[in-house]
């Protein structure tokens, strides 16, 4: 009972600092409501076990500070993640006290209702995002694998994927603006172009960035594999909690894609080399 109210006093606490910063006089609201939810579970607890207990404030501190990071709803759903051991201890203790089971039952299930109401502004463009990502994963991995044969010189690799990258992704925010005044709807063509153009900018740097620092060409091929894994896997853990989507299913897709074209660009990158051989 005390590890159940230390836990509810501890989100009580997050919950609240989190709708301080928050603008957004809806989402302001709704992140109060669950605060004040998460008050009378830990009242609950208390009549119970006649005493005051203080809360996490490492915990409190670090899933604010996620949150303010990376977004309130990622942050939440991050923290909700991790309640199995609080939902153990709910089990344990409604053996012994059976209304405790429906009470933080009915709680939980009005507290996630609630999560899903808050509206927040940057996961509209998600999908931007995800086509920024997509496209230079899959085009400049390729596009890289192949240079890398048929160039042989990691200067010359380097210099071909910037420009290549730089281009498409003037290009890709452009075809983003485009569609997304087309189709109306609640986005901003500028934000969404803006958030698929820096999407895909910020990967082509990553996804480079081995060829200036290793003079060994099939070491910087391979670490831009490795790159565009990590891009792969961060990304899609962070979609898979906001949205609350299978992660292997996202990996497995996006990876399976991203690598797979890499790898036939490398194939036909040593056919033409092989076919049409060149000095460079």
């Amino acid at each position: 009972m005390l590890a159940a109210q230390k836990n509810e006093i501890t989100e009580h606490l997050i919950y609240r600092e989190l709708s301080k910063s928050l603008k957004e006089p809806n989402n302001r609201k709704i992140l109060e409501r669950i605060a004040k939810d998460e008050l009378k579970h830990y009242n609950f607890w208390r009549d119970y076990t006649g005493e005051d207990v203080k809360p996490n404030q490492f915990k409190v501190w670090s899933y604010v500070f996620i949150s303010r990071l990376f977004g309130i709803t990622f942050g939440i759903k991050i923290m909700e993640r991790g309640e199995e051991r609080a939902q153990e201890t709910y089990e344990m203790v409604s053996k012994s006290l059976p209304i405790a089971k429906s009470i933080v039952k009915e709680e939980d299930e009005h507290e996630a209702q609630l999560v899903n109401l808050i509206d927040e502004d940057f996961l509209k463009y998600v999908g931007s995002i995800i086509l920024g990502l997509n496209d230079a994963l899959v085009e400049l991995t390729g596009a890289l694998a192949g240079f890398t044969l048929a160039f042989q010189n990691g200067g010359m690799v380097a210099m071909a994927g910037l420009i290549s990258g730089f281009a498409a992704s003037v290009s890709m925010a452009a075809s983003e603006y485009l569609s997304t005044k087309t189709e109306g709807g609640p986005k901003n063509p500028l934000k969404a172009s803006w958030y698929t153009g820096l999407a895909y900018v910020l990967t082509v740097l990553f996804l480079i960035f081995p060829y200036f620092a290793f003079s060994n060409i099939y070491l910087s091929l391979c670490l831009t594999i490795m790159n565009a894994i990590i891009v792969i896997v961060v990304f899609t853990f962070y979609v898979s909690v906001v949205k609350s989507i299978s992660f292997r299913k996202r990996f497995l897709e996006m990876a399976t894609i991203s690598l797979g074209v890499a790898a036939l660009t490398f194939v036909i990158g040593f056919v033409l080399r092989t076919l049409l051989p060149a000095e460079v």
